[in-house]
């Protein structure tokens, strides 16, 4: 991706607060052909600090400011959900690319509202579900696409968490906008499955149909925190879910299972990063990874790839509007 053809896309952050800070803000700088121009918060002493510490020329404290500066040609919302489809409805209609963190809105009815502006401003849409660049999934997709397992026949997700202060902030949990469905649109399952969905849609390809259960049993907050989910996929291979944020902390699980006709593979999407393949009368075989701590910077790639013409990136409004969907459809949201 070098010479004269390639251009430099110059990214500005609406939202530079935690997961700008590691995950994605140095991605943007790290990456050939992006810089990292100019970061938005609503606090002005917030927003000087993260440009001040992060080497970034410019900060404003008025999204509008930033979105209008004739630098940036590209942002990204690192907001919560609530105001994704504000902003990438301003951000399309100046013209300029327009990366979300995830999930990409609150419902399926507002991405869909994301992506009609974007095709009618002509502008991308990308969506930060970076883990379809990630080594770990990447090789998950090589072994279901040599058959290493067979013949898939369905997926398991379990995902137990139990009641902790740091996750409910106690007497200060009403400030914890995960579990605030007005601005998360649900609670940790929004905020967590949504990469679950998303990853399988790019194993598997698109989810069909879908059903499930949502229940609040802990009433600690809000926000539901008991999920159970069934779907299948457009492939024929079916999948179910439990999502539970209420459990004892003995019982704190995330694993996801596929299981095929020959055997089956193993992964964790938070933390662990390795991958358990077991085939039936072999040994079976654990496949580790480096992940860069800027966990984002292989997907942050792929984008300035595919905006410079090399290559395709996996997560676009379409594609994340498929998991805002699924996730609809299993809470029971019309």
């Amino acid at each position: 991706m070098t010479g004269s053809n390639t251009k430099t896309i110059k990214w500005g952050i609406i939202g530079a607060g935690d997961v700008c800070e590691v995950k994605s803000g140095p991605a943007l700088q790290n990456v050939e052909g992006s810089a990292l121009v100019a970061v938005m918060r609503r606090n002005p002493e917030l927003a000087q600090d993260f440009a001040q510490r992060h080497g970034v020329s410019k900060w404003y404290s008025d999204a509008d400011d930033l979105i209008n500066d004739p630098e940036v040609n590209a942002i990204y919302i690192a907001t919560p959900p609530n105001t994704h489809q504000y902003y990438a409805l301003k951000v399309a209609a100046a013209g300029k690319i327009v990366y979300v963190e995830k999930p990409m809105a609150r419902n399926f009815a507002e991405a869909q509202t994301m992506i009609e502006a974007c095709k009618k401003a002509d502008v991308p849409l990308y969506v930060a579900f970076y883990r379809r660049a990630l080594p770990n999934f990447l090789k998950i997709k090589e072994l279901l696409l040599e058959k290493a397992i067979g013949d898939v026949r369905f997926v398991n997700i379990s995902l137990y968490k139990p009641i902790k202060p740091d996750i409910v902030g106690g007497s200060a949990n009403e400030k914890n906008w995960r579990n605030q469905p007005e601005i998360a649109g649900g609670g940790y399952f929004h905020d967590l499955a949504c990469h679950q969905l998303d990853a399988l849609d790019f194993l598997f390809g698109p989810i069909i149909k879908a059903n499930g259960i949502a229940k609040n049993q802990a009433n600690a907050y809000l926000a539901d925190d008991i999920i159970i989910g069934n779907f299948e996929f457009e492939s024929g291979v079916l999948g179910t879910g439990t999502w539970c944020f209420s459990v004892a902390q003995t019982l704190e699980i995330e694993k996801t299972t596929i299981v095929g006709s020959k055997g089956q593979i193993s992964f964790s999407y938070f933390g662990d990063h390795s991958v358990l393949l077991e085939i039936e009368g072999k040994e079976s075989q654990k496949f580790t990874f480096d992940i860069s701590k800027h966990i984002q910077q292989p997907f942050v790639q792929t984008m300035i790839n595919e905006l410079n013409g090399v290559g395709e990136c996996q997560s676009n409004g379409i594609s994340a509007a498929r998991t805002s969907w699924v996730m609809d459809k299993i809470c029971g949201i019309e």
